[in-house]
């Protein structure tokens, strides 16, 4: 999934993205947005963050992205994970603190691809590729 991070067209859904700049949720998007990655933030509160139409759910996408950033509690992510692998979809990353055991073992059970120990922010920082 990390490859996938090498073509910035690539749509990245970021669950829990915020207007409040002193969330990850706004951390995360900011900087994403200013390495020039396709970001679309996910917040059912907010109708635009950072000048972004906002999505309440990844569901009401236009399409599939290519990865679902989640910057949430975890039992929020879990609930959100069970809909998402329901209707399809594959690609999970969960950031510093979303993580769980629980989500990780269904995610592993069912067989999807999903990153839980790294920060999406340090990987496009440290690879000279993307």
């Amino acid at each position: 999934m990390i490859d996938s991070l090498k073509d910035k067209n690539n749509l990245i859904a970021l669950v829990g993205a915020s207007n409040n700049k002193n969330k990850y949720g706004n951390k995360i998007l900011l900087d994403l947005l200013e390495k020039n990655y396709n970001v679309v933030p996910i917040n059912d509160k907010e109708d635009y963050i950072a000048g972004l139409k906002t999505y309440s759910r990844v569901q009401d996408l236009p399409y599939h992205p290519s990865i679902i950033n989640f910057v949430v509690p975890p039992e929020i992510g879990l609930s959100i994970t069970k809909e998402l692998v329901e209707e399809g979809y594959d690609h999970f990353w969960y950031q510093p603190g979303a993580e769980s055991e629980d989500v990780s073992n269904m995610l592993t059970q069912e067989n999807k691809d999903f990153i839980d120990d790294k920060c999406i922010m340090v990987v496009t920082r440290l690879s000279d590729n993307y």
